[in-house]
């Protein structure tokens, strides 16, 4: 009997032409070529932007623990206000310890990720709060049952390196975020990177994960979970957010912290002040974190977005976008790892003219910027909807990108010399066993390009419906082992008791 990892090669031939056995379980973005967004001095003027900021205007921290240790590390403290100024030297001090590269691993070891230069990891969007049903097409409140749904979708599609909670589970209350976590971890075998807010459910999510990795030690030594932490713009970290980066930090859980600021109602009308607002809150929190648990693994992040100043309706994409990969040069300018923002269109429908158009150029600039991870394939309506065809659209973005960043093969295979030497002026190649050899991989097959019974093309989005359908239909994933499942459960009904989850 086939399995799963069986159906998903021959389903990929089936669907998106014939794959080499040599293919990788993953298809990250592999890019030689680099595009500078920022030249060396305006990183050095948005650093210094930065540094002035943590040092003159400071950041508010709503957290006694936070606050202990930055002042006990040389940090001004004002504890009435909570806003902490931070000396220069201190926070090149903290950078120069965190980690540059590391790995965010999985249940699969297959499909860990090992962040390093040139390779970039593309993940689902999140977290979003409403979906198209995936059978009644009805507008409804995202559940739990949706994330499960994304999960083994995130499972059989290569692009996705790994699994962001697409959407939230609004159904299971206070402990939403730990269901997502068992959602993710029963659906699929890639890396999870959650959304976890508060010092308790943190250590109930390290319990989780602990599961899957067997012990404490390897956990730290392949972190099978990651959290990302939103400030509060402007210039204001989270306390929930605090209380979890700690604790995540401490157990060895990569931590990224992530900004952002909206040109101008939290951030300046500007985009080089709205970037050193954001900077200056993701600094502040990697500062804290290397501080109090120096080496531990953390990643940069900012999202800006606009405020229309006809109406204040919050914009995610701009004809003026030259910025939005500014962010990835500022991380490595610091020596940390970015995750870049793409996707997330804000066409309140799948498949329009303006949800391809706004993402189009997203993977393949992004590729070209080069950061180690990038959000988010799969919704619409500013990040906030879920049709299921979202994801199978993104991923055709997606795969262009990947196509059009590869290298090109000048071996003596595909220069066909002597191919071209016998058919020769005037002549034809269909007759050619080259041709017969490589005519069918050489188009590289999209959503655009499945054939009509009547001929010509069909409906893309309808494919990307179809293929959704597939998947659900015939990928399962490798089961999570039954006693692990059975723990998860069992950590999940403490949760739900002691800290007041929905039933």
């Amino acid at each position: 009997m086939a399995s799963s990892r069986d159906t998903r090669t021959a389903t990929a031939v089936s669907t998106a032409g014939p794959a080499s056995s040599e293919t990788p379980p993953l298809e990250p973005i592999r890019s030689r070529r680099r595009v500078r967004f920022l030249d060396d001095d305006q990183l050095d003027r948005l650093q210094d932007g930065t540094l002035r900021i943590l040092e003159e205007v400071g950041v508010r921290f709503p957290s006694d623990t936070a606050l202990d240790i930055l002042g006990d590390h040389g940090a001004m403290v004002d504890r009435d206000s909570q806003i902490v100024r931070f000396p220069r030297d201190l926070v090149r001090r903290a950078l120069s310890v965190a980690p540059r590269t590391f790995t965010m691993a999985a249940r699969d070891p297959r499909f860990d990720l090992q962040l390093e230069d040139g390779v970039s990891y593309f993940t689902t969007d999140g977290c979003g709060v409403a979906t198209i049903d995936w059978d009644t097409r009805q507008q409804r409140a995202s559940r739990k049952s949706d994330i499960a749904e994304m999960a083994r979708i995130v499972d059989y599609l290569p692009s996705i390196g790994f699994m962001w909670p697409t959407v939230s589970a609004q159904d299971r209350g206070r402990t939403s975020q730990l269901h997502e976590i068992d959602a993710a971890y029963n659906n699929t075998v890639k890396h999870f990177q959650a959304m976890v807010m508060g010092a308790e459910p943190a250590r109930r999510a390290i319990e989780m994960a602990t599961v899957l990795a067997g012990s404490g030690e390897a956990l730290r030594a392949r972190p099978m979970l990651s959290d990302l932490i939103c400030s509060i713009a402007p210039l204001a970290q989270d306390h929930e957010g605090l209380e979890a980066a700690l604790v995540f930090a401490e157990a060895g859980i990569p931590v990224g912290f992530l900004a952002m600021p909206t040109l101008g109602t939290t951030a300046p009308a500007t985009s080089a002040g709205a970037l050193v607002v954001g900077d200056a809150e993701v600094i502040s929190g990697i500062v804290l974190l290397q501080l109090a648990y120096p080496g531990a693994p953390v990643f940069h992040s900012i999202m800006k977005a606009w405020a229309d100043p006809r109406n204040g309706n919050y914009v995610g994409y701009s004809l003026d976008n030259r910025a939005r990969y500014a962010p990835v040069e500022m991380a490595h300018h610091w020596g940390l790892p970015s995750m870049a923002a793409c996707f997330g269109t804000d066409s309140p429908t799948a498949g329009t003219w303006q949800a391809g158009v706004e993402v189009a150029l997203d993977p393949f600039l992004g590729g070209l910027a080069g950061p180690e991870l990038v959000t988010g394939l799969g919704l619409d309506r500013t990040y906030t909807l879920l049709y299921p065809e979202a994801i199978i659209l993104d991923d055709d973005v997606y795969q262009r990108a990947l196509h059009a960043l590869l290298a090109e093969d000048v071996s003596d295979e595909a220069l066909a010399l002597d191919v071209i030497a016998n058919v020769g002026p005037g002549g034809h190649f269909l007759a050619e066993r080259h041709t017969r050899i490589h005519m069918r991989t050489s188009l590289k097959r999209g959503l655009t390009h499945e054939l009509a019974p009547e001929g010509g093309y069909r409906d893309p989005v309808e494919v990307a419906r179809e293929r959704v359908a597939w998947i659900r239909e015939n990928h399962r994933p490798e089961p999570l082992d039954p006693h692990k499942a059975a723990e998860l459960t069992r950590i999940l009904s403490a949760a739900d008791r002691d800290l007041g989850g929905a039933g």
